[in-house]
């Protein structure tokens, strides 16, 4: 029997089994086609068996499939670096592949604690993360990750850093409510920072951890402050990057540079699994030695599988040559009045950045029985905890996308 994730086995239900895809649509075994409201966790940017990536993957594939990067490279993977290091943020100059976001993470934190490490710092291994992050599943990842429904289990044996708030206010928080924020990170790093080796954030919008969006000024600041105590900056970009918040990275928002970058998810366009880890030159530089003590003593098997990094790099021509930020502002501005027009005494806080909208409700209650609603009107959704979402891809017609949040309107409108 097949396993599925985040599922009580005890308690699964009959699920609907996906036998076709096109464009945001997918086509079930029953009959039915379900608009994609969530990207298939938010990876499909450019819907379903796309003609272009389709025929990238079959060249790829009539070469060769994969091939270990250890002692050995390959086209796809150098140009998929140098691509990457072309559209991030300036000064990630260096790339390291990995086969899933978590693993992404996992890569980054070993990277900040062995780069002390190899400077000669000893001790300066804790990380600091923000409350309501997610940063994955492994178990690093659970150590700078906040939330109970993932970590519980794990709790005994997790070895935890420190945890800080967000900004309150949203994306335009005013001086003062920013400055708060930023004088505590600031109390931590003038008490800590001789123990800690690195601070992580999902810039400016946490996903998982209920689509909480704060100011940009934070991150400039946290900058400076992570500059000033000699402690790594590290983004957590594996949901927000590739256009996801109206930017192709949420870093831009900011214009700061962090010393470590992870990029995943919509890094392949949701054909396979695939991630990056970036780092500056001084990161690097770091592990830079005559023998193995210094190296970064990690691979796994299919880091830049020349089939992933392939498709990845056809995904960002793509993105680059069909004005996809300008879509997604687009898409950004349906979301936004659409969800102005929503109102409920259930509704806590609406959310929108980019191609991303989310309602917050009082309560987990008020979402009992929405999948099965949703799907029954011909939407694909799938809240996190009290918070109803979406995140489509970013071909969606206007049309599309109005029914889906016309879906989540006509359930909020019967919660009692």
């Amino acid at each position: 029997m097949l396993w599925y994730p985040y599922t009580q086995m005890k308690q699964l239900e009959e699920l609907p089994k996906m036998i076709a895809g096109e464009g945001v649509m997918m086509h079930l075994e029953d009959g039915r086609s379900l608009i994609d409201g969530i990207s298939s966790w938010w990876a499909v940017i450019h819907g379903y068996n796309h003609p272009v990536l389709n025929a990238a993957l079959i060249t790829q594939v009539n070469k060769f499939a994969h091939v270990m990067l250890g002692g050995m490279t390959h086209g796809p993977a150098l140009d998929l670096a140098a691509k990457l290091v072309q559209i991030t943020p300036p000064g990630l100059a260096h790339v390291f592949f990995s086969d899933s976001g978590s693993i992404g993470v996992e890569v980054a934190l070993k990277m900040s604690i062995q780069y002390w490490k190899n400077l000669g710092y000893q001790g300066k291994n804790k990380i600091i993360s923000l409350r309501n992050g997610y940063h994955g599943d492994t178990f690093k990842a659970m150590e700078v990750s906040d939330d109970s429904d993932f970590t519980r289990a794990f709790a005994d044996v997790l070895s935890r850093g420190f945890v800080l708030d967000i900004p309150a206010g949203g994306f335009d928080a005013d001086t003062a409510t920013v400055q708060a924020a930023a004088d505590e990170l600031e109390q931590l790093l003038h008490a800590e920072h001789r123990h800690i080796a690195a601070f992580i954030v999902e810039p400016v919008v946490q996903c998982a951890g209920g689509f909480n969006i704060y100011s940009p000024r934070y991150l400039q600041i946290a900058r400076e402050l992570c500059t000033k105590y000699n402690v790594l900056f590290v983004f957590d970009e594996v949901a927000t990057g590739f256009g996801r918040t109206g930017k192709m990275f949420a870093a831009e928002h900011a214009g700061v540079t962090p010393d470590i970058m992870i990029i995943g998810k919509a890094l392949t366009a949701g054909y396979m699994g695939h991630a990056a880890t970036l780092a500056t030159t001084s990161v690097f530089n770091s592990f830079l030695g005559e023998n193995y003590e210094k190296a970064l003593m990690h691979g796994p098997t299919f880091m830049a599988n020349p089939l992933a990094c392939t498709v990845a790099l056809q995904s960002i021509s793509l993105i680059e040559s069909s004005d996809y930020l300008q879509r997604i502002a687009h898409i950004q501005s349906i979301i936004r009045e659409a969800l102005d027009n929503i109102s409920s005494p259930a509704i806590v806080q609406k959310r929108t950045i980019g191609a991303i909208g989310a309602i917050e409700l009082r309560d987990a209650a008020c979402l009992n029985g929405f999948k099965a609603f949703s799907q029954q009107r011909g939407v694909w959704l799938r809240p996190i905890g009290n918070v109803l979402y979406l995140m489509p891809p970013y071909v969606i017609s206007e049309q599309d996308l109005l029914t889906i949040i016309n879906v989540m309107k006509e359930w909020i409108g019967q919660i009692k």
